[in-house]
């Protein structure tokens, strides 16, 4: 056996590397060799071979799957950075050899799905028409455990307040107001002087609670003295929001520029109900300490012109529609 095991695993190839997280990924020798194009006999082989120079066992045949042990778990993770790394290595080289090709994975959340990453990637495709972006909804929990496996080159929408950011570094681009939608000619417009208690009286529609948007909302009505609004259905789909709001007399929560350009045409109404502990900051998190590819970079820079339009639309407006 070498003298340890940092100086064995740099024995380790790139495709033992790939074969171990597949098979982490799948809990299966079979499906990962499978989704590598490989034979069973070579993945077999090659996790052996992996093992032998580890002098480790990284993972437990049963007769459901393989199970990692604690050291399949932590050649896996760090696997994944391995070769996202590489990925982002042969991009660079791409770029440079095509030209402004590349391919990037990025995660949004709610608050940027509607404007400020769409546009952002408009203005990347200007810039690069060769490139590939790959779009990952979601919430925090699930993809900022992605950035950190590699799997996701960064993450837009709303920053996560505390959890989450051990390791990730995070860009803010703008404040981002939370406001409560209803349709044209809901009842509650028509009332005079209306407050956030007048507001239970309505089934509403939520983002999940492991969003940071949901606690935040929460925060709002704890210090209002209310207990959180019944909840009709819990969801991050925009079209799912947006048609049941349209269509029934629910609320919905929405962040503000997600539903700007429907409020302004009328098709959707904001209540008069001002939600200061629920508003927030809206950016971009990548992992700390990691060198971005080119395609990462220039989206980045898209996301950041498109942000400072959002800033300077809200700072000419007068303030009556986002307060």
């Amino acid at each position: 056996m070498p003298d340890g095991l940092a100086e064995a695993t740099q024995r380790l190839s790139v495709k033992q590397l790939r074969i171990v997280a597949a098979i982490e990924d799948h809990g299966s020798i079979r499906e990962a060799a499978d989704s590598l194009n490989i034979t069973q006999p070579t993945a077999t082989k090659a996790l052996k071979e992996a093992e032998r120079i580890l002098g480790v066992m990284l993972f437990t045949r049963t007769n459901r799957g393989v199970l990692p042990t604690q050291y399949g778990t932590a050649l896996s993770r760090r696997a994944r950075l391995v070769l996202a790394e590489l990925r982002h290595a042969g991009e660079e080289i791409r770029d440079l050899n095509e030209g402004f090709g590349g391919r990037v994975v990025v995660g949004t959340l709610l608050a940027a799905s509607a404007r400020l990453l769409p546009e952002a990637i408009a203005h990347l495709r200007r810039e690069r028409p060769k490139v590939t972006v790959s779009v990952v909804e979601g919430t925090n929990d699930i993809l900022i455990p992605a950035l950190r496996l590699g799997d996701l080159d960064l993450v837009v929408g709303r920053l996560p307040e505390f959890r989450g950011r051990e390791g990730m570094h995070q860009e803010v681009l703008y404040d981002e107001v939370t406001c409560l939608i209803v349709r044209p000619g809901h009842p509650l417009l028509s009332s005079t002087d209306i407050t956030l208690a007048d507001t239970l009286a309505w089934d509403f529609i939520l983002p999940p609670p492991e969003t940071t948007l949901r606690r935040q909302l929460e925060h709002a009505f704890h210090d209002a003295g209310l207990q959180v609004p019944p909840i009709v259905m819990e969801s991050v789909s925009v079209l799912t929001n947006w048609r049941l709001t349209a269509r029934t007399d629910s609320i919905s929560v929405w962040p503000y520029q997600v539903v700007r350009q429907a409020v302004l045409d009328g098709r959707l109404m904001r209540l008069p109900i001002t939600l200061p502990k629920a508003s927030g900051t809206v950016g971009v998190t990548t992992r700390a300490g990691a060198t971005p590819s080119p395609v990462t970079v220039a989206l980045i820079a898209g996301l950041r012109t498109i942000a400072a339009r959002i800033v300077d639309e809200t700072n000419e407006t007068d303030g009556s529609d986002l307060a």
